[in-house]
This record gives structure tokens, sequence and C-alpha cells, in this order.
């Protein structure tokens, strides 16, 4: 992992606040807000972004749009430490669709397995916040490049459209369930959607469909059937415009209204909105911004309006970048100026809200190779007295971890009489012009007394479909908090997760497995761990044996005196997590091996690879006296300058092959080396010697 500092704390607005700004800024600040530069950048293409349960976000790049990248990354921000981390992925993420699951994991669907043409990965994966470590899932049934994933309202999760693995653009619906790790079977679309569909659930169910296609559609899961509702009047395809579904609240009756933003290239100013709970939807046009937008960004704000900012009136084209940001207000259907930010945001340009009511601006990748990596921060008017200081904020003294549906809650804050709004805005996850899962869901509460609220909780979970939200107050003057970060959820309970699922070892050694507690539904209680399963002669131990919540402890086994009768010898292990009331397990396998040996060989031995291309070795494993152990490979030798070679897998377990393909640039020397792969289980190491040729 690789982890950049920035330049001291980043504490929300605090910092900000700090940095001066003209005379002329500050007193317009009231009025249209402040933009800011971060005194630090981002070190990987900010392609995909996620605001996470513990209000970091997760950046995802994979190759970053740069085909010769074979460091496919992802990264951490730390808003609070103004840290960075960095860390490799398994695979080529770049593309990908993403949302929060319910228990506050990042769902991550889809990706790059081939550039010009581009195709489609078939691949799924999910990041831990709390261990910051991504773990593969189960696959699609077809490849995703350019996929859309929308969280149902009985959280499962919808993915849609995106090109297959042989570069055609995939018809199908598939829905994975995160309790099972299980896909559903595909459902046929009858119709091919753009890449990238902007889809809203609605307080039906059903999953509407806004673009960037003229005819919009609804989607019913319970059926899993497409029907056309409306027409789009703008005639042309809105390209990398964007979809915002309106705020939800007690107030308008959860009425569904969605507006469409910008698009096309040459791009438009105009917008359009339907009103989804009339007889008969029909689009109709809307106010059009300051300036038209292809590859814009659309942030629902705590105040309910819509920030758009970004893009550009011609497509990945600098000079005619919109840079003036406008604020539309759903109550007057008007748009107002919020200020201008510094950096053209094009092609891959990212915008998230942030726990502290700002707005983070980020990226723009036009040109291969290069991305912008300046990141702005947007501090709304409503942060700013008419003086352009900062406004008193209400604050949240407690709240609780966790909302259930059709109840009701206590929030604690000083503030209780002055209070106009609480409001619900669901974690963002942004790319491509389009933010997955953002909504709005208002709140209806009452004054307890002078430090109490009383908060009626979302009706349902098609209103506001599980998993982690901002909660924010809004005082009278229209001045948001610093927001809670909540779960929704049905019901209390917890899952157990160990890993790895399967070890293999040789008597005397010592396994180790990582033990997760995930709570949901408001479990907040402790549980005590178990182990059952340990062969006779072996010990197991914890490193600590209850958990609190969400937590997770290290299992060790030690084989020291462990006797297996033959080689290889399995014995389940089920590890169990119980607060006295419920129980959950979860079983995996240690493999005792015999010490055993294995060799190496090389097809072929020698390998000539002109630049600009690539070749390819093959490694054979090959077992001997029972070995079935874990052998890791590496090379070292030098390979020459612009010139790279990589494993594929990188492990092996017991016997077969891994490819190590060697990418000529361009730009390389011509050389030859002489190349040792090396094999590792841990007791056993044996080498093969490779030569190349780069001509």
């Amino acid at each position: 992992m690789k982890r950049i500092r920035g330049a001291g704390k980043l504490v929300c607005v605090m910092l900000l606040a700090l940095w001066p700004a003209p005379s002329h800024l500050m007193a317009q600040a009231n009025v249209q807000g402040q933009w800011t530069t971060l005194p630090y950048t981002m070190p990987i293409n900010p392609i995909h972004a996620t605001l996470v349960s513990t209000g970091k976000v997760l950046v995802v790049a994979g190759s970053g749009n740069y085909p010769p990248n074979k460091n496919y990354q992802a990264a951490i921000w730390d808003l609070q430490a103004g840290t960075i981390t960095t860390q490799s992925v398994t695979w080529d993420m770049f593309c990908n669709g993403a949302v929060a699951l319910p228990d506050g994991r990042t769902f991550i669907d889809g990706g790059t397995t081939q550039y010009n043409p581009f195709h489609g990965a078939a691949n799924a994966s999910v990041f831990d916040p709390v261990s910051n470590s991504l773990t593969d899932l189960p696959t699609m049934a077809h490849g995703r490049w350019y996929p859309t994933v929308t969280t149902l309202g009985d959280g499962r999760i919808l993915t849609f459209s995106g090109l297959n693995e042989t570069g055609i653009t995939n018809t199908a619906v598939e829905i994975f369930t995160s309790a099972s790790n299980t896909w559903s079977p595909e459902y046929k679309a009858g119709w091919t959607p753009p890449l990238y569909p902007r889809l809203h659930l609605l307080p039906n169910g059903k999953v509407f469909y806004s673009g960037s296609t003229t005819k919009s559609r609804y989607f019913d899961p319970s059926t899993h059937t497409w029907g056309v509702i409306a027409t789009t009047n703008y005639a042309s395809t809105r390209t990398y415009g964007s979809s915002v579904l309106f705020p939800l609240t007690p107030a308008n009756n959860y009425k569904p209204v969605v507006m469409i933003i910008g698009g096309g290239n040459p791009a438009t100013a105009t917008t359009e909105i339907i009103d989804l709970s009339a007889t008969t939807p029909a689009w109709q046009w809307g106010p059009s911004m300051s300036q038209p937008r292809i590859e814009m960004n659309a942030v629902i704000l705590p105040s309910g309006k819509v920030l758009a900012v970004g893009g550009s009136a011609s497509d990945e084209n600098a000079s005619t970048a919109s840079l003036n940001a406008d604020l539309y207000d759903p109550a007057t259907n008007t748009f107002s100026a919020a200020g201008a930010n510094a950096f053209a945001r094009l092609y891959h340009s990212v915008a998230l809200l942030l726990p502290d009511a700002t707005v983070w601006l980020a990226g723009s990748n036009p040109k291969r190779g290069t991305y912008e990596p300046h990141m702005e921060i947007y501090q709304p008017a409503y942060l700013f007295n008419p003086d352009g200081t900062l406004a008193t904020r209400p604050t949240i003294a407690s709240a609780p971890s966790t909302i259930g549906y059709g109840g009701s809650f206590t929030l604690q804050t000083s503030d209780a009489a002055n209070i106009a709004s609480v409001v619900l805005i669901k974690a963002g996850s942004v790319t491509h012009a389009f933010d997955m899962d953002q909504r709005l869901v208002g709140l209806s509460y009452t004054a307890a007394d002078a430090g109490d609220l009383t908060v009626n909780a979302p009706p349902n979970s098609n209103i506001a479909p599980p998993g982690y939200y901002l909660l924010f107050l809004l005082n009278s003057a229209g001045v948001p908090s610093v927001a809670s970060v909540v779960q929704v959820t049905a019901g209390s309970d917890f899952t157990i997760t160990t890993s790895p699922p399967l070890q293999g070892i040789v008597p005397g050694a010592t396994a180790t497995y990582m033990v997760q507690v995930v709570p949901s539904g408001g479990f907040g209680g402790t549980v005590n761990l178990s182990v059952n399963g340990v062969p006779s002669g072996a010990t197991a131990s914890f490193s600590t044996t209850s958990i609190t919540g969400r937590g997770s402890s290290t299992l060790t086994i030690n084989t020291t005196g462990l006797s297996p009768a033959s080689f290889p010898s399995t014995y389940p292990l089920t590890v169990s997590a119980s607060d006295g009331t419920l129980t959950r397990t979860d079983t995996v396998n240690l493999i005792v091996n015999s010490p055993g040996d294995f060799s190496l060989s090389a097809s072929p031995t020698t390998l000539a690879v002109l630049k600009g291309t690539s070749g390819q070795f093959t490694i054979a494993l090959v077992p001997s006296n029972g070995f079935v152990g874990t052998v890791n490979f590496t090379l070292t030798g030098s390979p020459g300058p612009n010139v790279t070679a990589t494993f594929n897998p990188t492990s092996l377990t017991g016997s077969g092959s891994t490819t190590v393909t060697v990418q000529a640039a361009s730009t390389a020397a011509s050389s030859t080396s002489n190349l040792t792969i090396t094999g590792t289980s841990g007791t056993v190491a044996h080498s093969t010697l490779v030569t190349l040729t780069v001509q």
C-alpha cells in the first residue's frame, strides 16, 4: 500500500475556513458559495468514487484509462486525516458500476478485460471499509463494461447494461443477493440500453429508466419486465448528461419526480422533469442551466437543491469547459449561480456530497495517460453569513447508529427549538456523470423537549432502500449540521465471515484466519467466538474472544503436536459467534500436507518480444511426494526499461500452471535478459530460468 498525506489535517469545513479568500468573494459566499482547491492531489485517476460507511471515500481507478498500466489500483481518502492510501486490486475495475451494500460494504460490478475495442469483465468484488480490503465475489453470467447498479427495496442489487466479454451490449438484468453471495438468472430486457443507463428506484418498488436515450421505461423486479412510459422532448440522446430523483418527503407524499440534465454532443443546457405519480407521466421542459454540459455531475444537497457542475459544451474539449456551477431549486423550479470551480472537469470527473455538507469535485481524463489530480471543495451558500463568515451550524449531540422502518427514534440536539428539517441522504457512488444510488428522504419530527427531537423513520424500504445514510439537521436559516452516519435497516442481526476459506500447511506450522463480525439492523450486542473441529494435537486461540458490534479477531491454529494418519488430511473448522440468542457460523478447511516437494518448468524457455507488443511464458507446477501446498511466484532479473512482466495467477495450489505476460512498450530498449522465475511454498522454493529478448 502507498499512503499520501495532505498538508496537515483536513477537518471538514474548519480547515477550509482558515484559507483566506478575496474580500469580494467572501461577500458573495452567502449567495453563491465558495470553491477551494485542496492542498494535496489525488494519486490515481478517480474514475469511480463511493462514500463508505466510515465517512471515508473509496476511489477506484483500475488501469485508469491507460492500457499499459497493469498495476490496477484503488484508494481510500480519509477526509479527517487528509491522507490517501492506495492499494492494488486483482483485476481491472476500470469503468465498473458500484453502490454501497446494506451492510456498509461497497459492491463493485464489472470492469475491463480489453481495450480498443472494449470488452467487459464478469467479475464482482466487495470492499470492506473496516479492514480496507477487497474480496472477490462469484462472477456474473457475462461481462459488463459501463454497467449501472441499483439497490432495490429488499436490499438486493440490480445490474444492467455494459459491454460483455465480446464487446456487445449486455441486454440482461442480473440481481445479486449479498446474504447468500448469489446471482439471479439473467432476465432479458428485449431492448438494447445505452451504456451506464440512468436508473432510479421508485416508492412503488419499480425501477425507472430515465435515459440517456429518448424513451423512458419502468422495470418491475417482481415480473422482470420492462415497459415504455414516456418520451423526452429533447429529440437526441443526452449522452453523459445526468439524472436526479427529487427529494422524497412526507410533505410531498413521497412523490417521485425525476429531472434529466444536460448531455449530448454538442451539449445542451436544457433540462426536463417528469412527475411519475401522474396518471400519464410526461416529460416537461425545465429551466436551462447557465452553460451546456456533457460529462457533468449533479449532487443533491441537504437543502434539497441540486448542484450542477462541470462538463463542457463539446465532449472532452477543455476550451469549452463549463466552469460556472448552477444550483437548481425544486421549490421554485429555477437555477441560480453557484460560483465557479477552477479546473475543467470533463470525462471521468466525479462529485460527491461529504458528511460536512460540502461537495467534493475531482478528476478529468479526456486524454489517455494524463488526468487532473487537483481536488476541489464547494462550500454551499448555506454555510455562510452575509458578511462571508461561517454560519453557526446546528449540532447532533446523539443519534442512533441504526434506524428501522415505520417507527421513530430520538435525536439529541441543543438546537431542537430551531430545527426546520431533518433529512437522510444516501451515501453517494458516482461515475460517468451519474450517482447510482443518490436520494434524499425527508423525515417528519416533533420537538420532545429543549434537547430532543422525536423523528419518524422512513415508512418503507422502497422510499429509503436499506443501507448507510447521512443524517442532517437544518435550522430555520437553512444551515445544515455535520451529518451523523446511520444505517437504515429492517431488522437486528449480524453475520460472521472467516478468511481465507482454505489453508494448506505442513505439521508444525501455524495457520491464521481473519474472523469478522458485521452487524445489521441495529445489532450492537456482544458476541463470543468459539471454534470446533480443531484436530487432536493442534491448538486454537483468538486474539480476542468477544466482539461488540462490528469488529474482527485473528484465529490462530498451531499444528506443532499434530500427526495426521495420512497426507493430505482435511479438517473442517466451524467458527461460531453467539450473543446468547443468535448464533452465526462459518466453516473453513485446514489442509495438512506432507512437507512434499515440487518442480517448475517453463515453456518456452526463450521468448522474443517486439517493441510495442507482448508475449507469454507458461510456468508449470508439478507436485511430488504428496505436496498440495500453495506456491507463490516471483520474478527476478532485469527485463529492461519500459518492460513489464505480470503473473496470472500469482499463486497456485497443488498443481497447475501460471502465465507470465511480458509487455514491451514501444519505447523499450533492445535487450536480452536472463530472468529467474521462483516458486515458494513457505517451506520449499524452486526456480526455473528463462531468456527474454526485446527487439
